[in-house]
């Protein structure tokens, strides 16, 4: 039984009653039908309120628990919350007023924990750098690519990493030491982000990432942790987008004039184009 448990996928309780589904009485095989349409019971629900809402007994909802693979309903429960601490999505009964509360203590969590002066050195290092580079995998590459949007109003030699379709060695080679990499890496890292953080020591580093990424601090010069988690089955990004509004504002102020010059030639160049509708329409 114990080796059973080690298994990758025991995690899951759905992929668990998959598995031993054909080995399911009929009284464990409606309750498989019901866990099945209803995965967020196994976190909500009492054992015995599903076997309520089955129309079994919760003698047999806990023998079901320890046929597909777990010793209980509570492992059962810890297992789908691991799952989700890891950043899988998982269901739940999460609300808009738990959304709204999750999404208020993740930024709250965030900037509680960043020092105004560490923002402020980063915002420098923004301002000053030769060429800003910004590396961003997965759900990290949008963020990446709006921090370049902001910043490419206020400075030129601004790019993201990776390209689409390429590879990052040949863009990694040309960084030098006046060189500023902003590195964004969140909960299910790609297995090559350790290689890129070896690869770019000899730059001006910042790591934003969430509380999982901490042993990486050694890594680089600056560090922010942004929280990204709740109880809702999707992470969710606010804190580490509003991180980067702060820090493109706070290069705007360490730019000032030189800034304010690129955002009107920006605007000259988009009324000769006419690429953004006029206000009043």
């Amino acid at each position: 039984m114990t080796k059973k448990r080690a298994d990758k996928s025991q995690n899951d309780v759905l992929a668990q009653i998959a598995q031993h589904y054909a080995t399911l009485s009929p009284a464990g095989k409606a309750i498989a039908h019901y866990l099945q349409k209803n995965p967020i019971a196994v976190l909500s629900q009492s054992t015995s309120l599903i076997a309520e809402n089955v129309g079994t007994s919760k003698a047999t909802v806990s023998r079901f628990f320890r046929q597909v693979g777990f010793e209980s309903h509570q492992q059962a429960r810890a297992s789908l919350t691991t799952l989700r601490e890891q950043g899988i999505p998982i269901a739940s009964d999460n609300n808009e007023k738990h959304h709204f509360d999750s999404e208020v203590q993740n930024l709250a969590a965030s900037f509680d924990g960043i020092a105004v002066e560490e923002l402020n050195s980063i915002a420098t290092l923004l301002a000053n750098a030769g060429q800003v580079t910004l590396i961003g995998f997965r759900n990290a590459y949008p963020i990446a690519l709006h921090f370049r949007q902001q910043l490419k109003q206020i400075r030129a030699s601004v790019r993201v990493l990776p390209q689409p379709g390429q590879t990052l060695s040949e863009d990694i080679i040309d960084l030098t030491n006046k060189d500023v990499v902003v590195l964004f890496g969140f909960r299910r890292r790609t297995r090559q982000f350790k290689f890129v953080l070896e690869n770019i020591k000899h730059c001006k580093t910042v790591l934003i990432t969430d509380p999982t990424g901490q042993g990486y601090k050694h890594f680089v010069d600056h560090l922010l942790v942004s929280h990204i988690g709740s109880d809702a089955p999707f992470d969710s990004y606010a804190a580490p987008m509003s991180l980067v509004a702060t820090l493109c504002n706070l290069t705007y102020t360490k730019l000032g004039l030189t800034a304010s010059k690129r955002v009107d030639a920006i605007t000259e160049i988009y009324k000769q184009m006419d690429e953004l509708e006029d206000a009043e329409r």
